[in-house]
């Protein structure tokens, strides 16, 4: 039903066991007011081998794999797990991502290793991570040339997601940067851990900025969070470099870049989840 050819199942069934994972908290992102949707990236040569779009417009249409990739698991979420909107779907907005959300990572114009091998597996293997995201945000830097003006940029520009006192956030963080943008961290020599440390040790702002008041502040656990520390005590936005993920995606022409917010961490929240494809 979601227009997938034949020699998308067995990465569609790779996308089904890795959103099966205990760990992923499929039940929770589903039924959540928030609008959560997995968001699939693949990796490996099966990128090449189906056809997947990880460059110009990666978000968007006009490839068939990531359509029909996406779609297929929001299908099995809707016809065997009941996710309807306005029943176990309780999302508030939701987002369009929730019809399909496909992309592969630009393996190619990256200066990094690869999400997977990131993530313990081999290069030639091909993979598939569902990370638990809202829609992304477009970030738009054509100015900055030095990696530590460009890594601040996209990372004051991601500083409001939630909402501007959600200091920290609750879990993990998806970066996509942009090939033009890689390149100049690359150029730098900046590694991804580089990036991550600088987000998590820049990206704060006071304790006297985000105490309750008038201006929107949180109760409850932001003010538990701010108990005890001086209003000049910088808070960060990330709760850890290591819940920061990074990948390479979209179009050689244009300084862009985007960020996903994650869902809910911890343990009743939801960690990103990794799987080989099985093809034989």
């Amino acid at each position: 039903m979601a227009g997938c050819r034949p020699d998308y199942f067995p990465v569609v069934l790779a996308v089904v066991e890795a959103a099966c994972d205990p760990a992923f908290n499929l039940h929770g992102q589903s039924g959540t007011t928030n609008a959560a949707s997995p968001l699939v990236i693949l990796n490996g040569p099966v990128r090449q081998r189906l056809g997947v779009n990880c460059a110009a417009g990666v978000f968007g249409p006009g490839y068939r794999a990531n359509a029909t990739i996406g779609r297929a698991l929001r299908l099995v979420m809707i016809n065997l797990g009941g996710t309807r909107a306005g029943e176990v779907s309780m999302s508030t907005m939701g987002h369009p991502g929730r019809y399909t959300y496909c992309i592969g990572e630009y393996e190619e114009r990256s200066p990094w290793e690869p999400l997977h091998v990131e993530r313990g597996f081999d290069g030639p293997d091909s993979t598939v991570t569902l990370f638990s995201g809202e829609s992304p945000l477009m970030i738009n830097d054509h100015l900055s040339r030095a990696a530590p003006q460009l890594v601040a940029s996209l990372g004051w520009s991601a500083a409001g997601i939630w909402n501007h006192k959600s200091f920290p956030l609750y879990g993990h963080t998806l970066f996509v940067i942009g090939p033009e943008h890689a390149r100049t961290l690359g150029d730098e020599r900046w590694s991804k851990q580089d990036v991550r440390q600088f987000l998590y040790e820049t990206i704060r702002r006071p304790v006297r900025d985000l105490a309750p008041g008038p201006d929107g502040a949180e109760t409850g656990r932001l003010k538990n969070l701010l108990e005890g520390r001086g209003p000049d005590e910088r808070v960060p936005k990330f709760p850890s470099p290591e819940e920061i993920l990074i990948v390479v995606a979209g179009g050689t022409a244009g300084r862009f870049s985007a960020v996903v917010p994650g869902w809910m961490g911890g343990e009743l929240g939801s960690r990103p989840v990794t799987r080989r494809i099985e093809e034989t």
